[in-house]
């Protein structure tokens, strides 16, 4: 059966420098869309990575200064803690769309939060601060029962923690954040006689 699948597959005997060149070239092109667009990044917890769109950083500035700077990390908030299966899909659901929309130069000006977002900051609020909530109705209410006036999502009353009003790039133009590394591959560096960006 393997052996049919093979023989289906091959080109014809003319057509097989092509396809092979082809093929090297949309490997090539894959492999540089990969390094370029950091997706292995996105394995991480590291704070950092939300920084590979420059959209990112007034959400990353505004964390920085936040009093979850020293408690948790952008995934403790945004990816699903329950666990391990749902996180680590939702990390490369989001993770391939954030490096494919980071590398085909569509983001936003301005970062708006899906539903599915939505949804899994306010389980993550609830969860990490359950000893101050449990008492309040506030446990009962998720990212969607919020939409059919069932209370208010943390956020409503805390709107500027940990991000501020921060809205878009253009409302915090002179954001510190971490300098990210050239995609330049070092050889090319060496060959070139230096980084030039």
């Amino acid at each position: 059966m393997i052996k049919r699948l093979i023989l289906f597959l091959e080109p014809p005997p003319g057509w097989k420098p092509a396809v092979v060149i082809l093929l090297g070239v949309f490997t090539g092109i894959a492999l540089l869309v990969f390094h370029a667009s950091e997706a292995q990044s996105y394995i991480s917890d590291k704070p950092e990575t939300c920084i590979n769109c420059h959209v990112m950083y007034p959400q990353y500035a505004s964390w920085a200064k936040s009093s979850h700077r020293e408690t948790a990390t952008c995934a403790e908030c945004h990816v699903p803690q329950d666990n391990v299966l749902s996180m680590y899909y939702v990390k490369a659901t989001d993770g391939l769309r954030h490096a494919y929309v980071f590398t085909a130069r569509a983001e936003p000006q301005t970062i708006e939060i899906k539903q599915r977002g939505i949804n899994v900051v306010q389980d993550n609020c609830i969860r990490c601060h359950q000893d101050l909530v449990e008492m309040t109705r506030i446990v009962e209410v998720t990212g969607s029962n919020h939409l059919e006036g069932e209370g208010h999502r943390c956020w409503d009353c805390h709107r500027d923690v940990p991000h501020g009003t921060v809205r878009s790039l253009s409302s915090a133009p002179f954001s510190l954040v971490p300098r990210l590394p050239s995609i330049m591959p070092q050889w090319l560096r060496d060959f070139l006689g230096g980084e030039r960006e």
